[in-house]
């Protein structure tokens, strides 16, 4: 395994510059996540580290050596795309061994490696059978085999799992946790989806238009978002969103608008609040608890029936506030419902910016 180290890097494709300074540090044996939307150059990113893309100013290291301008063949990297990219001729075995094959490796490490990686991968049963005989998820599990028998430095994934159903997904994440921590090795990893990043990642960079927003653990990113864009990205429902303004008398700080008004005084501002100031309050579904003798209400529109919670989406003054309910019976459409905001959970942007105050 090996770190990667990306200094100042400039990506241009097409007389477009789709990555701008870009820094990145990914330690030895670490499983970090590229997410964000399509387009905001995570998988240029990717195959960047790759050798895939040419670099227009900046520098790639892997393993402490300048791989900048090093042929993909000797960067120590394995990449696995979307497509499986099976050759349908040959079983899973020489699926699985045809790099090694063709680089002279002998016969017998390459039989240990494949073993290995079958054993890794549930693939024994499998190994005689051609793509052609496979399940959609069978054919990543050998296209992740394929670059596992490299044994690399690096293993990068693009989007792997984004063709399979749900379930499988679900089925391969797992398996991709448990397999890196068998290998303890380097990986990378891109998708647009954020449960995927949510249960894979160590780290998580979270990019926009070629920039990376936040780069952090899972945890911090939900619950301490460094902008609105992240704090509206992650989450389903996504974030309910407040525009009002502070106001500061002494050591009180209140946010408010027209409709509402709440203390923020225990805050962790992370520079003094000014009074005036417009901002945007944010808060999760989660921290929205429709009760009773709620200070707010608004009129139900939707409920969402998930199983062990609903989801309700409430009519507030124009604006929908998503609100989650836990173990009772949802209320009758159009009904009023009173509900409250977990004032401690909240989070405050400044509306120009939308960096977090």
């Amino acid at each position: 395994m090996a770190n990667v180290a990306i200094r100042n890097l400039q990506i241009t494709l097409g007389g477009n510059r789709v990555i701008d300074q870009l820094n990145l540090d990914v330690q030895a044996g670490e499983f970090v996540v590229l997410l964000g939307p399509s387009g905001c150059g995570k998988s240029t990113l990717l195959h960047t580290i790759a050798g895939l893309n040419d670099v227009s100013d900046g520098s790639i290291e892997i393993g402490g050596r300048d791989m900048t301008w090093a042929d993909p063949k000797d960067r120590g990297i394995s990449l696995v795309f979307q497509s499986y990219a099976l050759y349908p001729t040959m079983d899973v075995e020489k699926n699985m061994s045809f790099g090694l094959r063709i680089n002279g490796t002998p016969k017998a490490e390459i039989a240990r490696r494949v073993q290995r990686a079958a054993d890794m991968l549930h693939l024994q049963p499998l190994l005689k059978r051609k793509p052609a005989n496979l399940s959609g998820g069978q054919r990543q599990r050998v296209a992740i085999g394929r670059a596992i028998v490299r044994e690399a430095d690096v293993f990068l994934f693009d989007e792997p799992l984004s063709n399979l159903d749900a379930k499988l997904r679900t089925e391969l994440r797992r398996e991709l946790k448990q397999l890196h921590r068998q290998l303890g090795a380097t990986m990378i990893y891109v998708t647009h989806d954020q449960v995927e990043a949510m249960t894979l990642a160590g780290r998580m960079a979270v990019m926009r238009g070629g920039v990376i927003q936040q780069y952090d653990t899972p945890a911090n990113v939900y619950h301490t978002p460094a902008n609105l864009f992240v704090a509206t990205f992650l989450g389903s429902p996504g974030m309910n969103l407040f525009r009002g303004r502070l106001a500061v008398h002494g050591a009180s700080v209140m946010f408010a608008n027209e409709h509402m008004q709440f203390d923020v005084s225990a805050y962790p501002f992370a520079d003094a609040p000014v009074s005036g100031q417009a901002c945007v309050l944010g808060v999760r579904p989660e921290d929205v608890s429709a009760i009773n003798d709620g200070a707010l209400a608004g009129r139900l529109t939707l409920v969402e029936e998930m199983g062990n919670h609903h989801v309700l989406w409430l009519d507030f003054h124009g604006s929908q506030v998503a609100c989650i309910l836990n173990g009772q019976d949802a209320p009758a459409a159009e009904a009023t419902v009173a509900f409250r905001l977990n004032t401690e959970r909240l989070h405050l942007f400044d509306e120009a910016s939308e960096q977090r105050l």
